[in-house]
């Protein structure tokens, strides 16, 4: 397994404990600026873009979940990281489970967010991953994809967001796309669940298209003694449509006052 060297950014005090944000897909750690300026002023923040996305390398595919997160181990050693929390949405979720899972000596606490451990059906990943190689753009999925990120009444009162979004998404390299669609579609991370054993907090939103609050609760279910939150105005990307609720929520499950 070849890890990448992730591009990320760090800030806060050198010496505090460290927490890692890791995005959705066709995303880059822009997606992540309402929870960095709340949480480094107080702890180590670690964003990052995954393999094929951002600022980060895009090998050819395929990849896996498997590989994404050695990605992370990877960036960990770099960085002198022992321990630290981690934050994932969507496919940094699925990367965050399966690092807590093999690799839980590393993971303090873990925080997944609109997320999910497996998919019944992989075909829509496989088309869409289909879909961007014609295309050879991401341009071409990223109206249908802003359309799952936010509710409708948010994102047409906030149309500079928007534009902004939609052009991180067509930044996102096909290629890089195309292959973590593939890994989402084959993954089934459902037998990693019972070896995590960091405290873990689950955050859903209810009006997400993308991976209803079912598949959050079926993770929490799977974990005894973790925490489901579903925020009701909410889809795919909370923490960016409400990210007072999302920072309050994962400044407690960390400990930090904010």
């Amino acid at each position: 397994m070849r890890s990448v060297a992730l591009h990320c950014e760090v800030a806060g005090p050198d010496e505090g404990p460290a927490v890692l944000f890791g995005g959705s897909l066709g995303s880059s750690l822009s997606m992540w600026e309402p929870q960095l300026a709340a949480f480094s002023p107080h702890m180590r923040t670690v964003a990052f873009d995954h393999r094929g996305h951002g600022g980060s390398p895009v090998p050819e595919g395929p990849y896996s979940i498997a590989e994404m997160g050695a990605d992370v181990v990877a960036l960990m050693d770099r960085l002198e990281l022992e321990r630290a929390a981690y934050v994932g949405l969507s496919i940094g979720g699925m990367v965050g489970q399966w690092l807590a899972a093999h690799h839980p000596e590393r993971v303090r606490e873990l925080v997944l967010l609109t997320t999910t451990a497996h998919f019944e059906d992989q075909a829509p990943w496989l088309e869409r991953a289909a879909t961007v190689r014609a295309a050879g753009t991401t341009e071409v999925i990223a109206d249908a994809v802003l359309a799952r990120w936010f509710t409708p009444d948010w994102a047409a009162s906030h149309a500079a967001r928007i534009a902004e979004l939609r052009a991180m998404i067509c930044a996102t390299p096909a290629t890089g796309y195309a292959a973590c669609c593939v890994a989402i579609g084959e993954m089934d991370l459902r037998p990693d669940l019972s070896r995590i054993t960091a405290p873990t907090l689950v955050i859903g939103g209810a009006q997400d298209p993308s991976i209803p609050p079912a598949h959050q609760r079926a993770i929490a279910q799977a974990l005894p003694g973790s925490r489901l939150e579903i925020l009701e105005d909410a889809a795919h990307l909370p923490n960016i449509q409400h990210p007072g609720a999302v920072n309050k929520l994962i400044a407690n499950h960390l400990g930090v006052s904010l």
